[in-house]
């Protein structure tokens, strides 16, 4: 680990993308839906773009929001603005304009990158009337589709593309690369230059925008290469389901695709079908996911069809991955599917299962090279935990973030001498293995003791006609709080909630078997496809309140 560090030499995030053109020049880049794009011809349109910025006045301190779905343009106006000197701020195509405008005006986003469809063209233009913004950069959705796709969608989708005017706020993407590429040199700091302001996902309270360095993204960009280091350079094929906004996905895809020359096949929204056949028709060989995506591909009813071997490395974050899921897709695949963990303040990746190593079923694996964690005590974060007892995980490494942008006071709360409180509670095991049991906030504590809503979903999983589960804390006369289960069953599943619970018996102890399970159709989600539990606590709040009141 020492060696690693001492020889890691943080770097400005638009080198990476200069090195692809030049050592990746004629492998392709992107594929979307089939229209390709070399990393010299996506080298150039990023000089070009930055050169663009300039003239509209990015320089160091600027904000520009990119508010876009996995599509080329995101990847050129990502590495653009940081070449412009500028800042990136990833926006959530589906927020709505309350989020949007809260995101804009705490970030202080001065532009922002979209697309010329209505369904997000008309939300940020009213952000910007409102004041929130200056300017808008437009990109047409049709020209990044290939032939005669284009076309086709010129002609039969015109209703969904988006009026906008051609002013000083309104600048097309045509117009803003009309130059000669040859962008003014920024001098970058990469320790001190924030690259990337990446809000957190907001599960309490306001989101707030971790500031990450060029040197943090640069770390776990080299630190990947170091966990993915049998990857052929200029020769694999990522399949980058999840969005770029996302802050594993910008790392995990899109910016582990440029340090390694790999093409990014590229797909904006989540539907199986469309995800099967382009598996089938691209052959990626690295398919990052968060477990509901993997979940998806095993409850696929003619997964049989389609042919997934050219996967040979799969990583899951986000979310815990069931062990019950990381088998079957390991037997339908043929691949192997690791666990990893990180979190939007470590740029992401803090530890991870290896491929070529021991995988241990349920445990995030092992600190990323250059990454100390350790267990420290819940109620004395002072003191360390011996192994085997939970406690805290607290991380130290380069990744880790400078801290929350103009909220110094809980950035003071998380990172304490270097090291990063995460909030989250695990253990280590003999081997150095770390198991995470749950986040300290969802703990329910029944009648004095903790309960694990994770031991509980990962109890439920066991029961075949589960696909999805998620335990939460309801208040509770007795006890104070007792736990409730929500599932949603596999196609033809016919468990009842009686007969779950019954189940359980042998997997739970009294004080974790939920007091109530409630079977339904859908479980919520993020957009970037996990579990969500926030939204069934606000309904839980909302119902007791309103039984109360009457």
């Amino acid at each position: 680990m020492a060696d690693w560090l001492d020889t890691f030499v943080p770097r400005p995030l638009p080198d990476y993308m200069d090195d692809a053109a030049r050592f990746y020049a004629d492998r392709p880049a992107t594929d979307f839906f089939g229209k390709t794009m070399t990393y010299g011809e996506m080298g150039a349109l990023v000089d070009r773009a930055a050169k663009g910025l300039q003239a509209l006045g990015v320089s160091k301190g600027i904000k520009v929001g990119l508010c876009l779905p996995n599509i080329p343009y995101f990847t050129i106006f990502y590495f653009a603005i940081l070449k412009a000197g500028g800042t990136v701020v990833n926006y959530n195509p589906l927020y709505v304009e309350r989020e949007l405008t809260f995101q804009a005006t705490n970030s202080e986003t001065d532009i922002m990158v979209t697309l010329d469809l209505k369904v997000i063209y008309d939300k940020v233009e009213a952000v910007r009337r409102d004041g929130a913004l200056k300017t808008l950069i437009i990109c047409p959705m049709a020209d990044a589709l290939p032939f005669p796709k284009n076309l086709l969608f010129n002609l039969f989708k015109r209703k969904e593309k988006a009026a906008y005017p051609v002013d000083e706020a309104h600048v097309t993407y045509d117009s803003l690369i009309d130059n000669d590429g040859a962008c003014d040199a920024v001098e970058i700091d990469p320790v001190q230059d924030v690259a990337v302001l990446q809000y957190t996902g907001g599960t309490t309270g306001r989101p707030k925008g971790a500031m990450l360095s060029h040197a943090n993204v640069s770390a776990n960009m080299e630190q990947m290469r170091t966990f993915f280091h049998t990857a052929e350079l200029g020769k694999e094929r990522i399949l980058c389901m999840l969005p770029f906004f996302h802050v594993f996905a910008m790392t995990c895809a899109q910016n582990l695709a440029v340090l390694v020359g790999a093409q990014m096949v590229l797909l904006p929204r989540f539907e199986i079908k469309q995800l099967l056949d382009t598996i089938t028709r691209t052959k990626p060989t690295i398919f990052p996911g968060v477990p509901t995506l993997y979940t998806a591909i095993n409850n696929a009813p003619d997964i049989a069809r389609y042919d997934l071997s050219s996967i040979h490395h799969c990583i899951s974050g986000g979310a815990p991955l069931p062990i019950e899921v990381k088998q079957e897709f390991e037997r339908k695949s043929g691949c192997k599917l690791v666990e990893g963990y990180g979190l939007t303040e470590t740029s992401p990746i803090a530890a991870c299962n290896p491929f070529d190593g021991i995988s241990k079923e349920g445990s995030i694996g092992l600190p990323m090279v250059g990454t100390t964690i350790e267990i420290r005590d819940l109620d004395n974060p002072a003191n360390d935990m011996p192994q085997g007892e939970r406690g805290e995980l607290c991380i130290k490494g380069p990744q880790v973030m400078l801290g929350y942008w103009n909220r110094p006071e809980e950035t003071a709360d998380v990172l304490k001498d270097g090291w990063l409180r995460t909030g989250d509670v695990g253990y280590v095991d003999e081997d150095g293995y770390i198991f995470l049991v749950d986040r300290i906030k969802d703990l329910i504590i029944c009648s004095g003791y903790n309960v694990y809503p994770r031991v509980i979903e990962e109890a439920a999983y066991q029961h075949p006609d589960v696909a999805e589960a998620i335990a939460i804390a309801v208040p509770d006369d007795y006890r104070g709080q007792a736990p409730k289960l929500f599932v949603k069953l596999v196609d033809g599943g016919t468990v009842t909630p009686d007969a779950l619970q019954t189940f359980l018996k042998d997997h739970l102890s009294v004080i974790e078997r939920p007091e109530e399970i409630e079977i339904r159709d859908e479980l919520p989600k993020t957009t970037v496809g996990k579990l969500s539990k926030k939204e069934l606590v606000e309904e839980e709040a909302a119902k007791r309140s309103n039984a109360s009141a009457a």
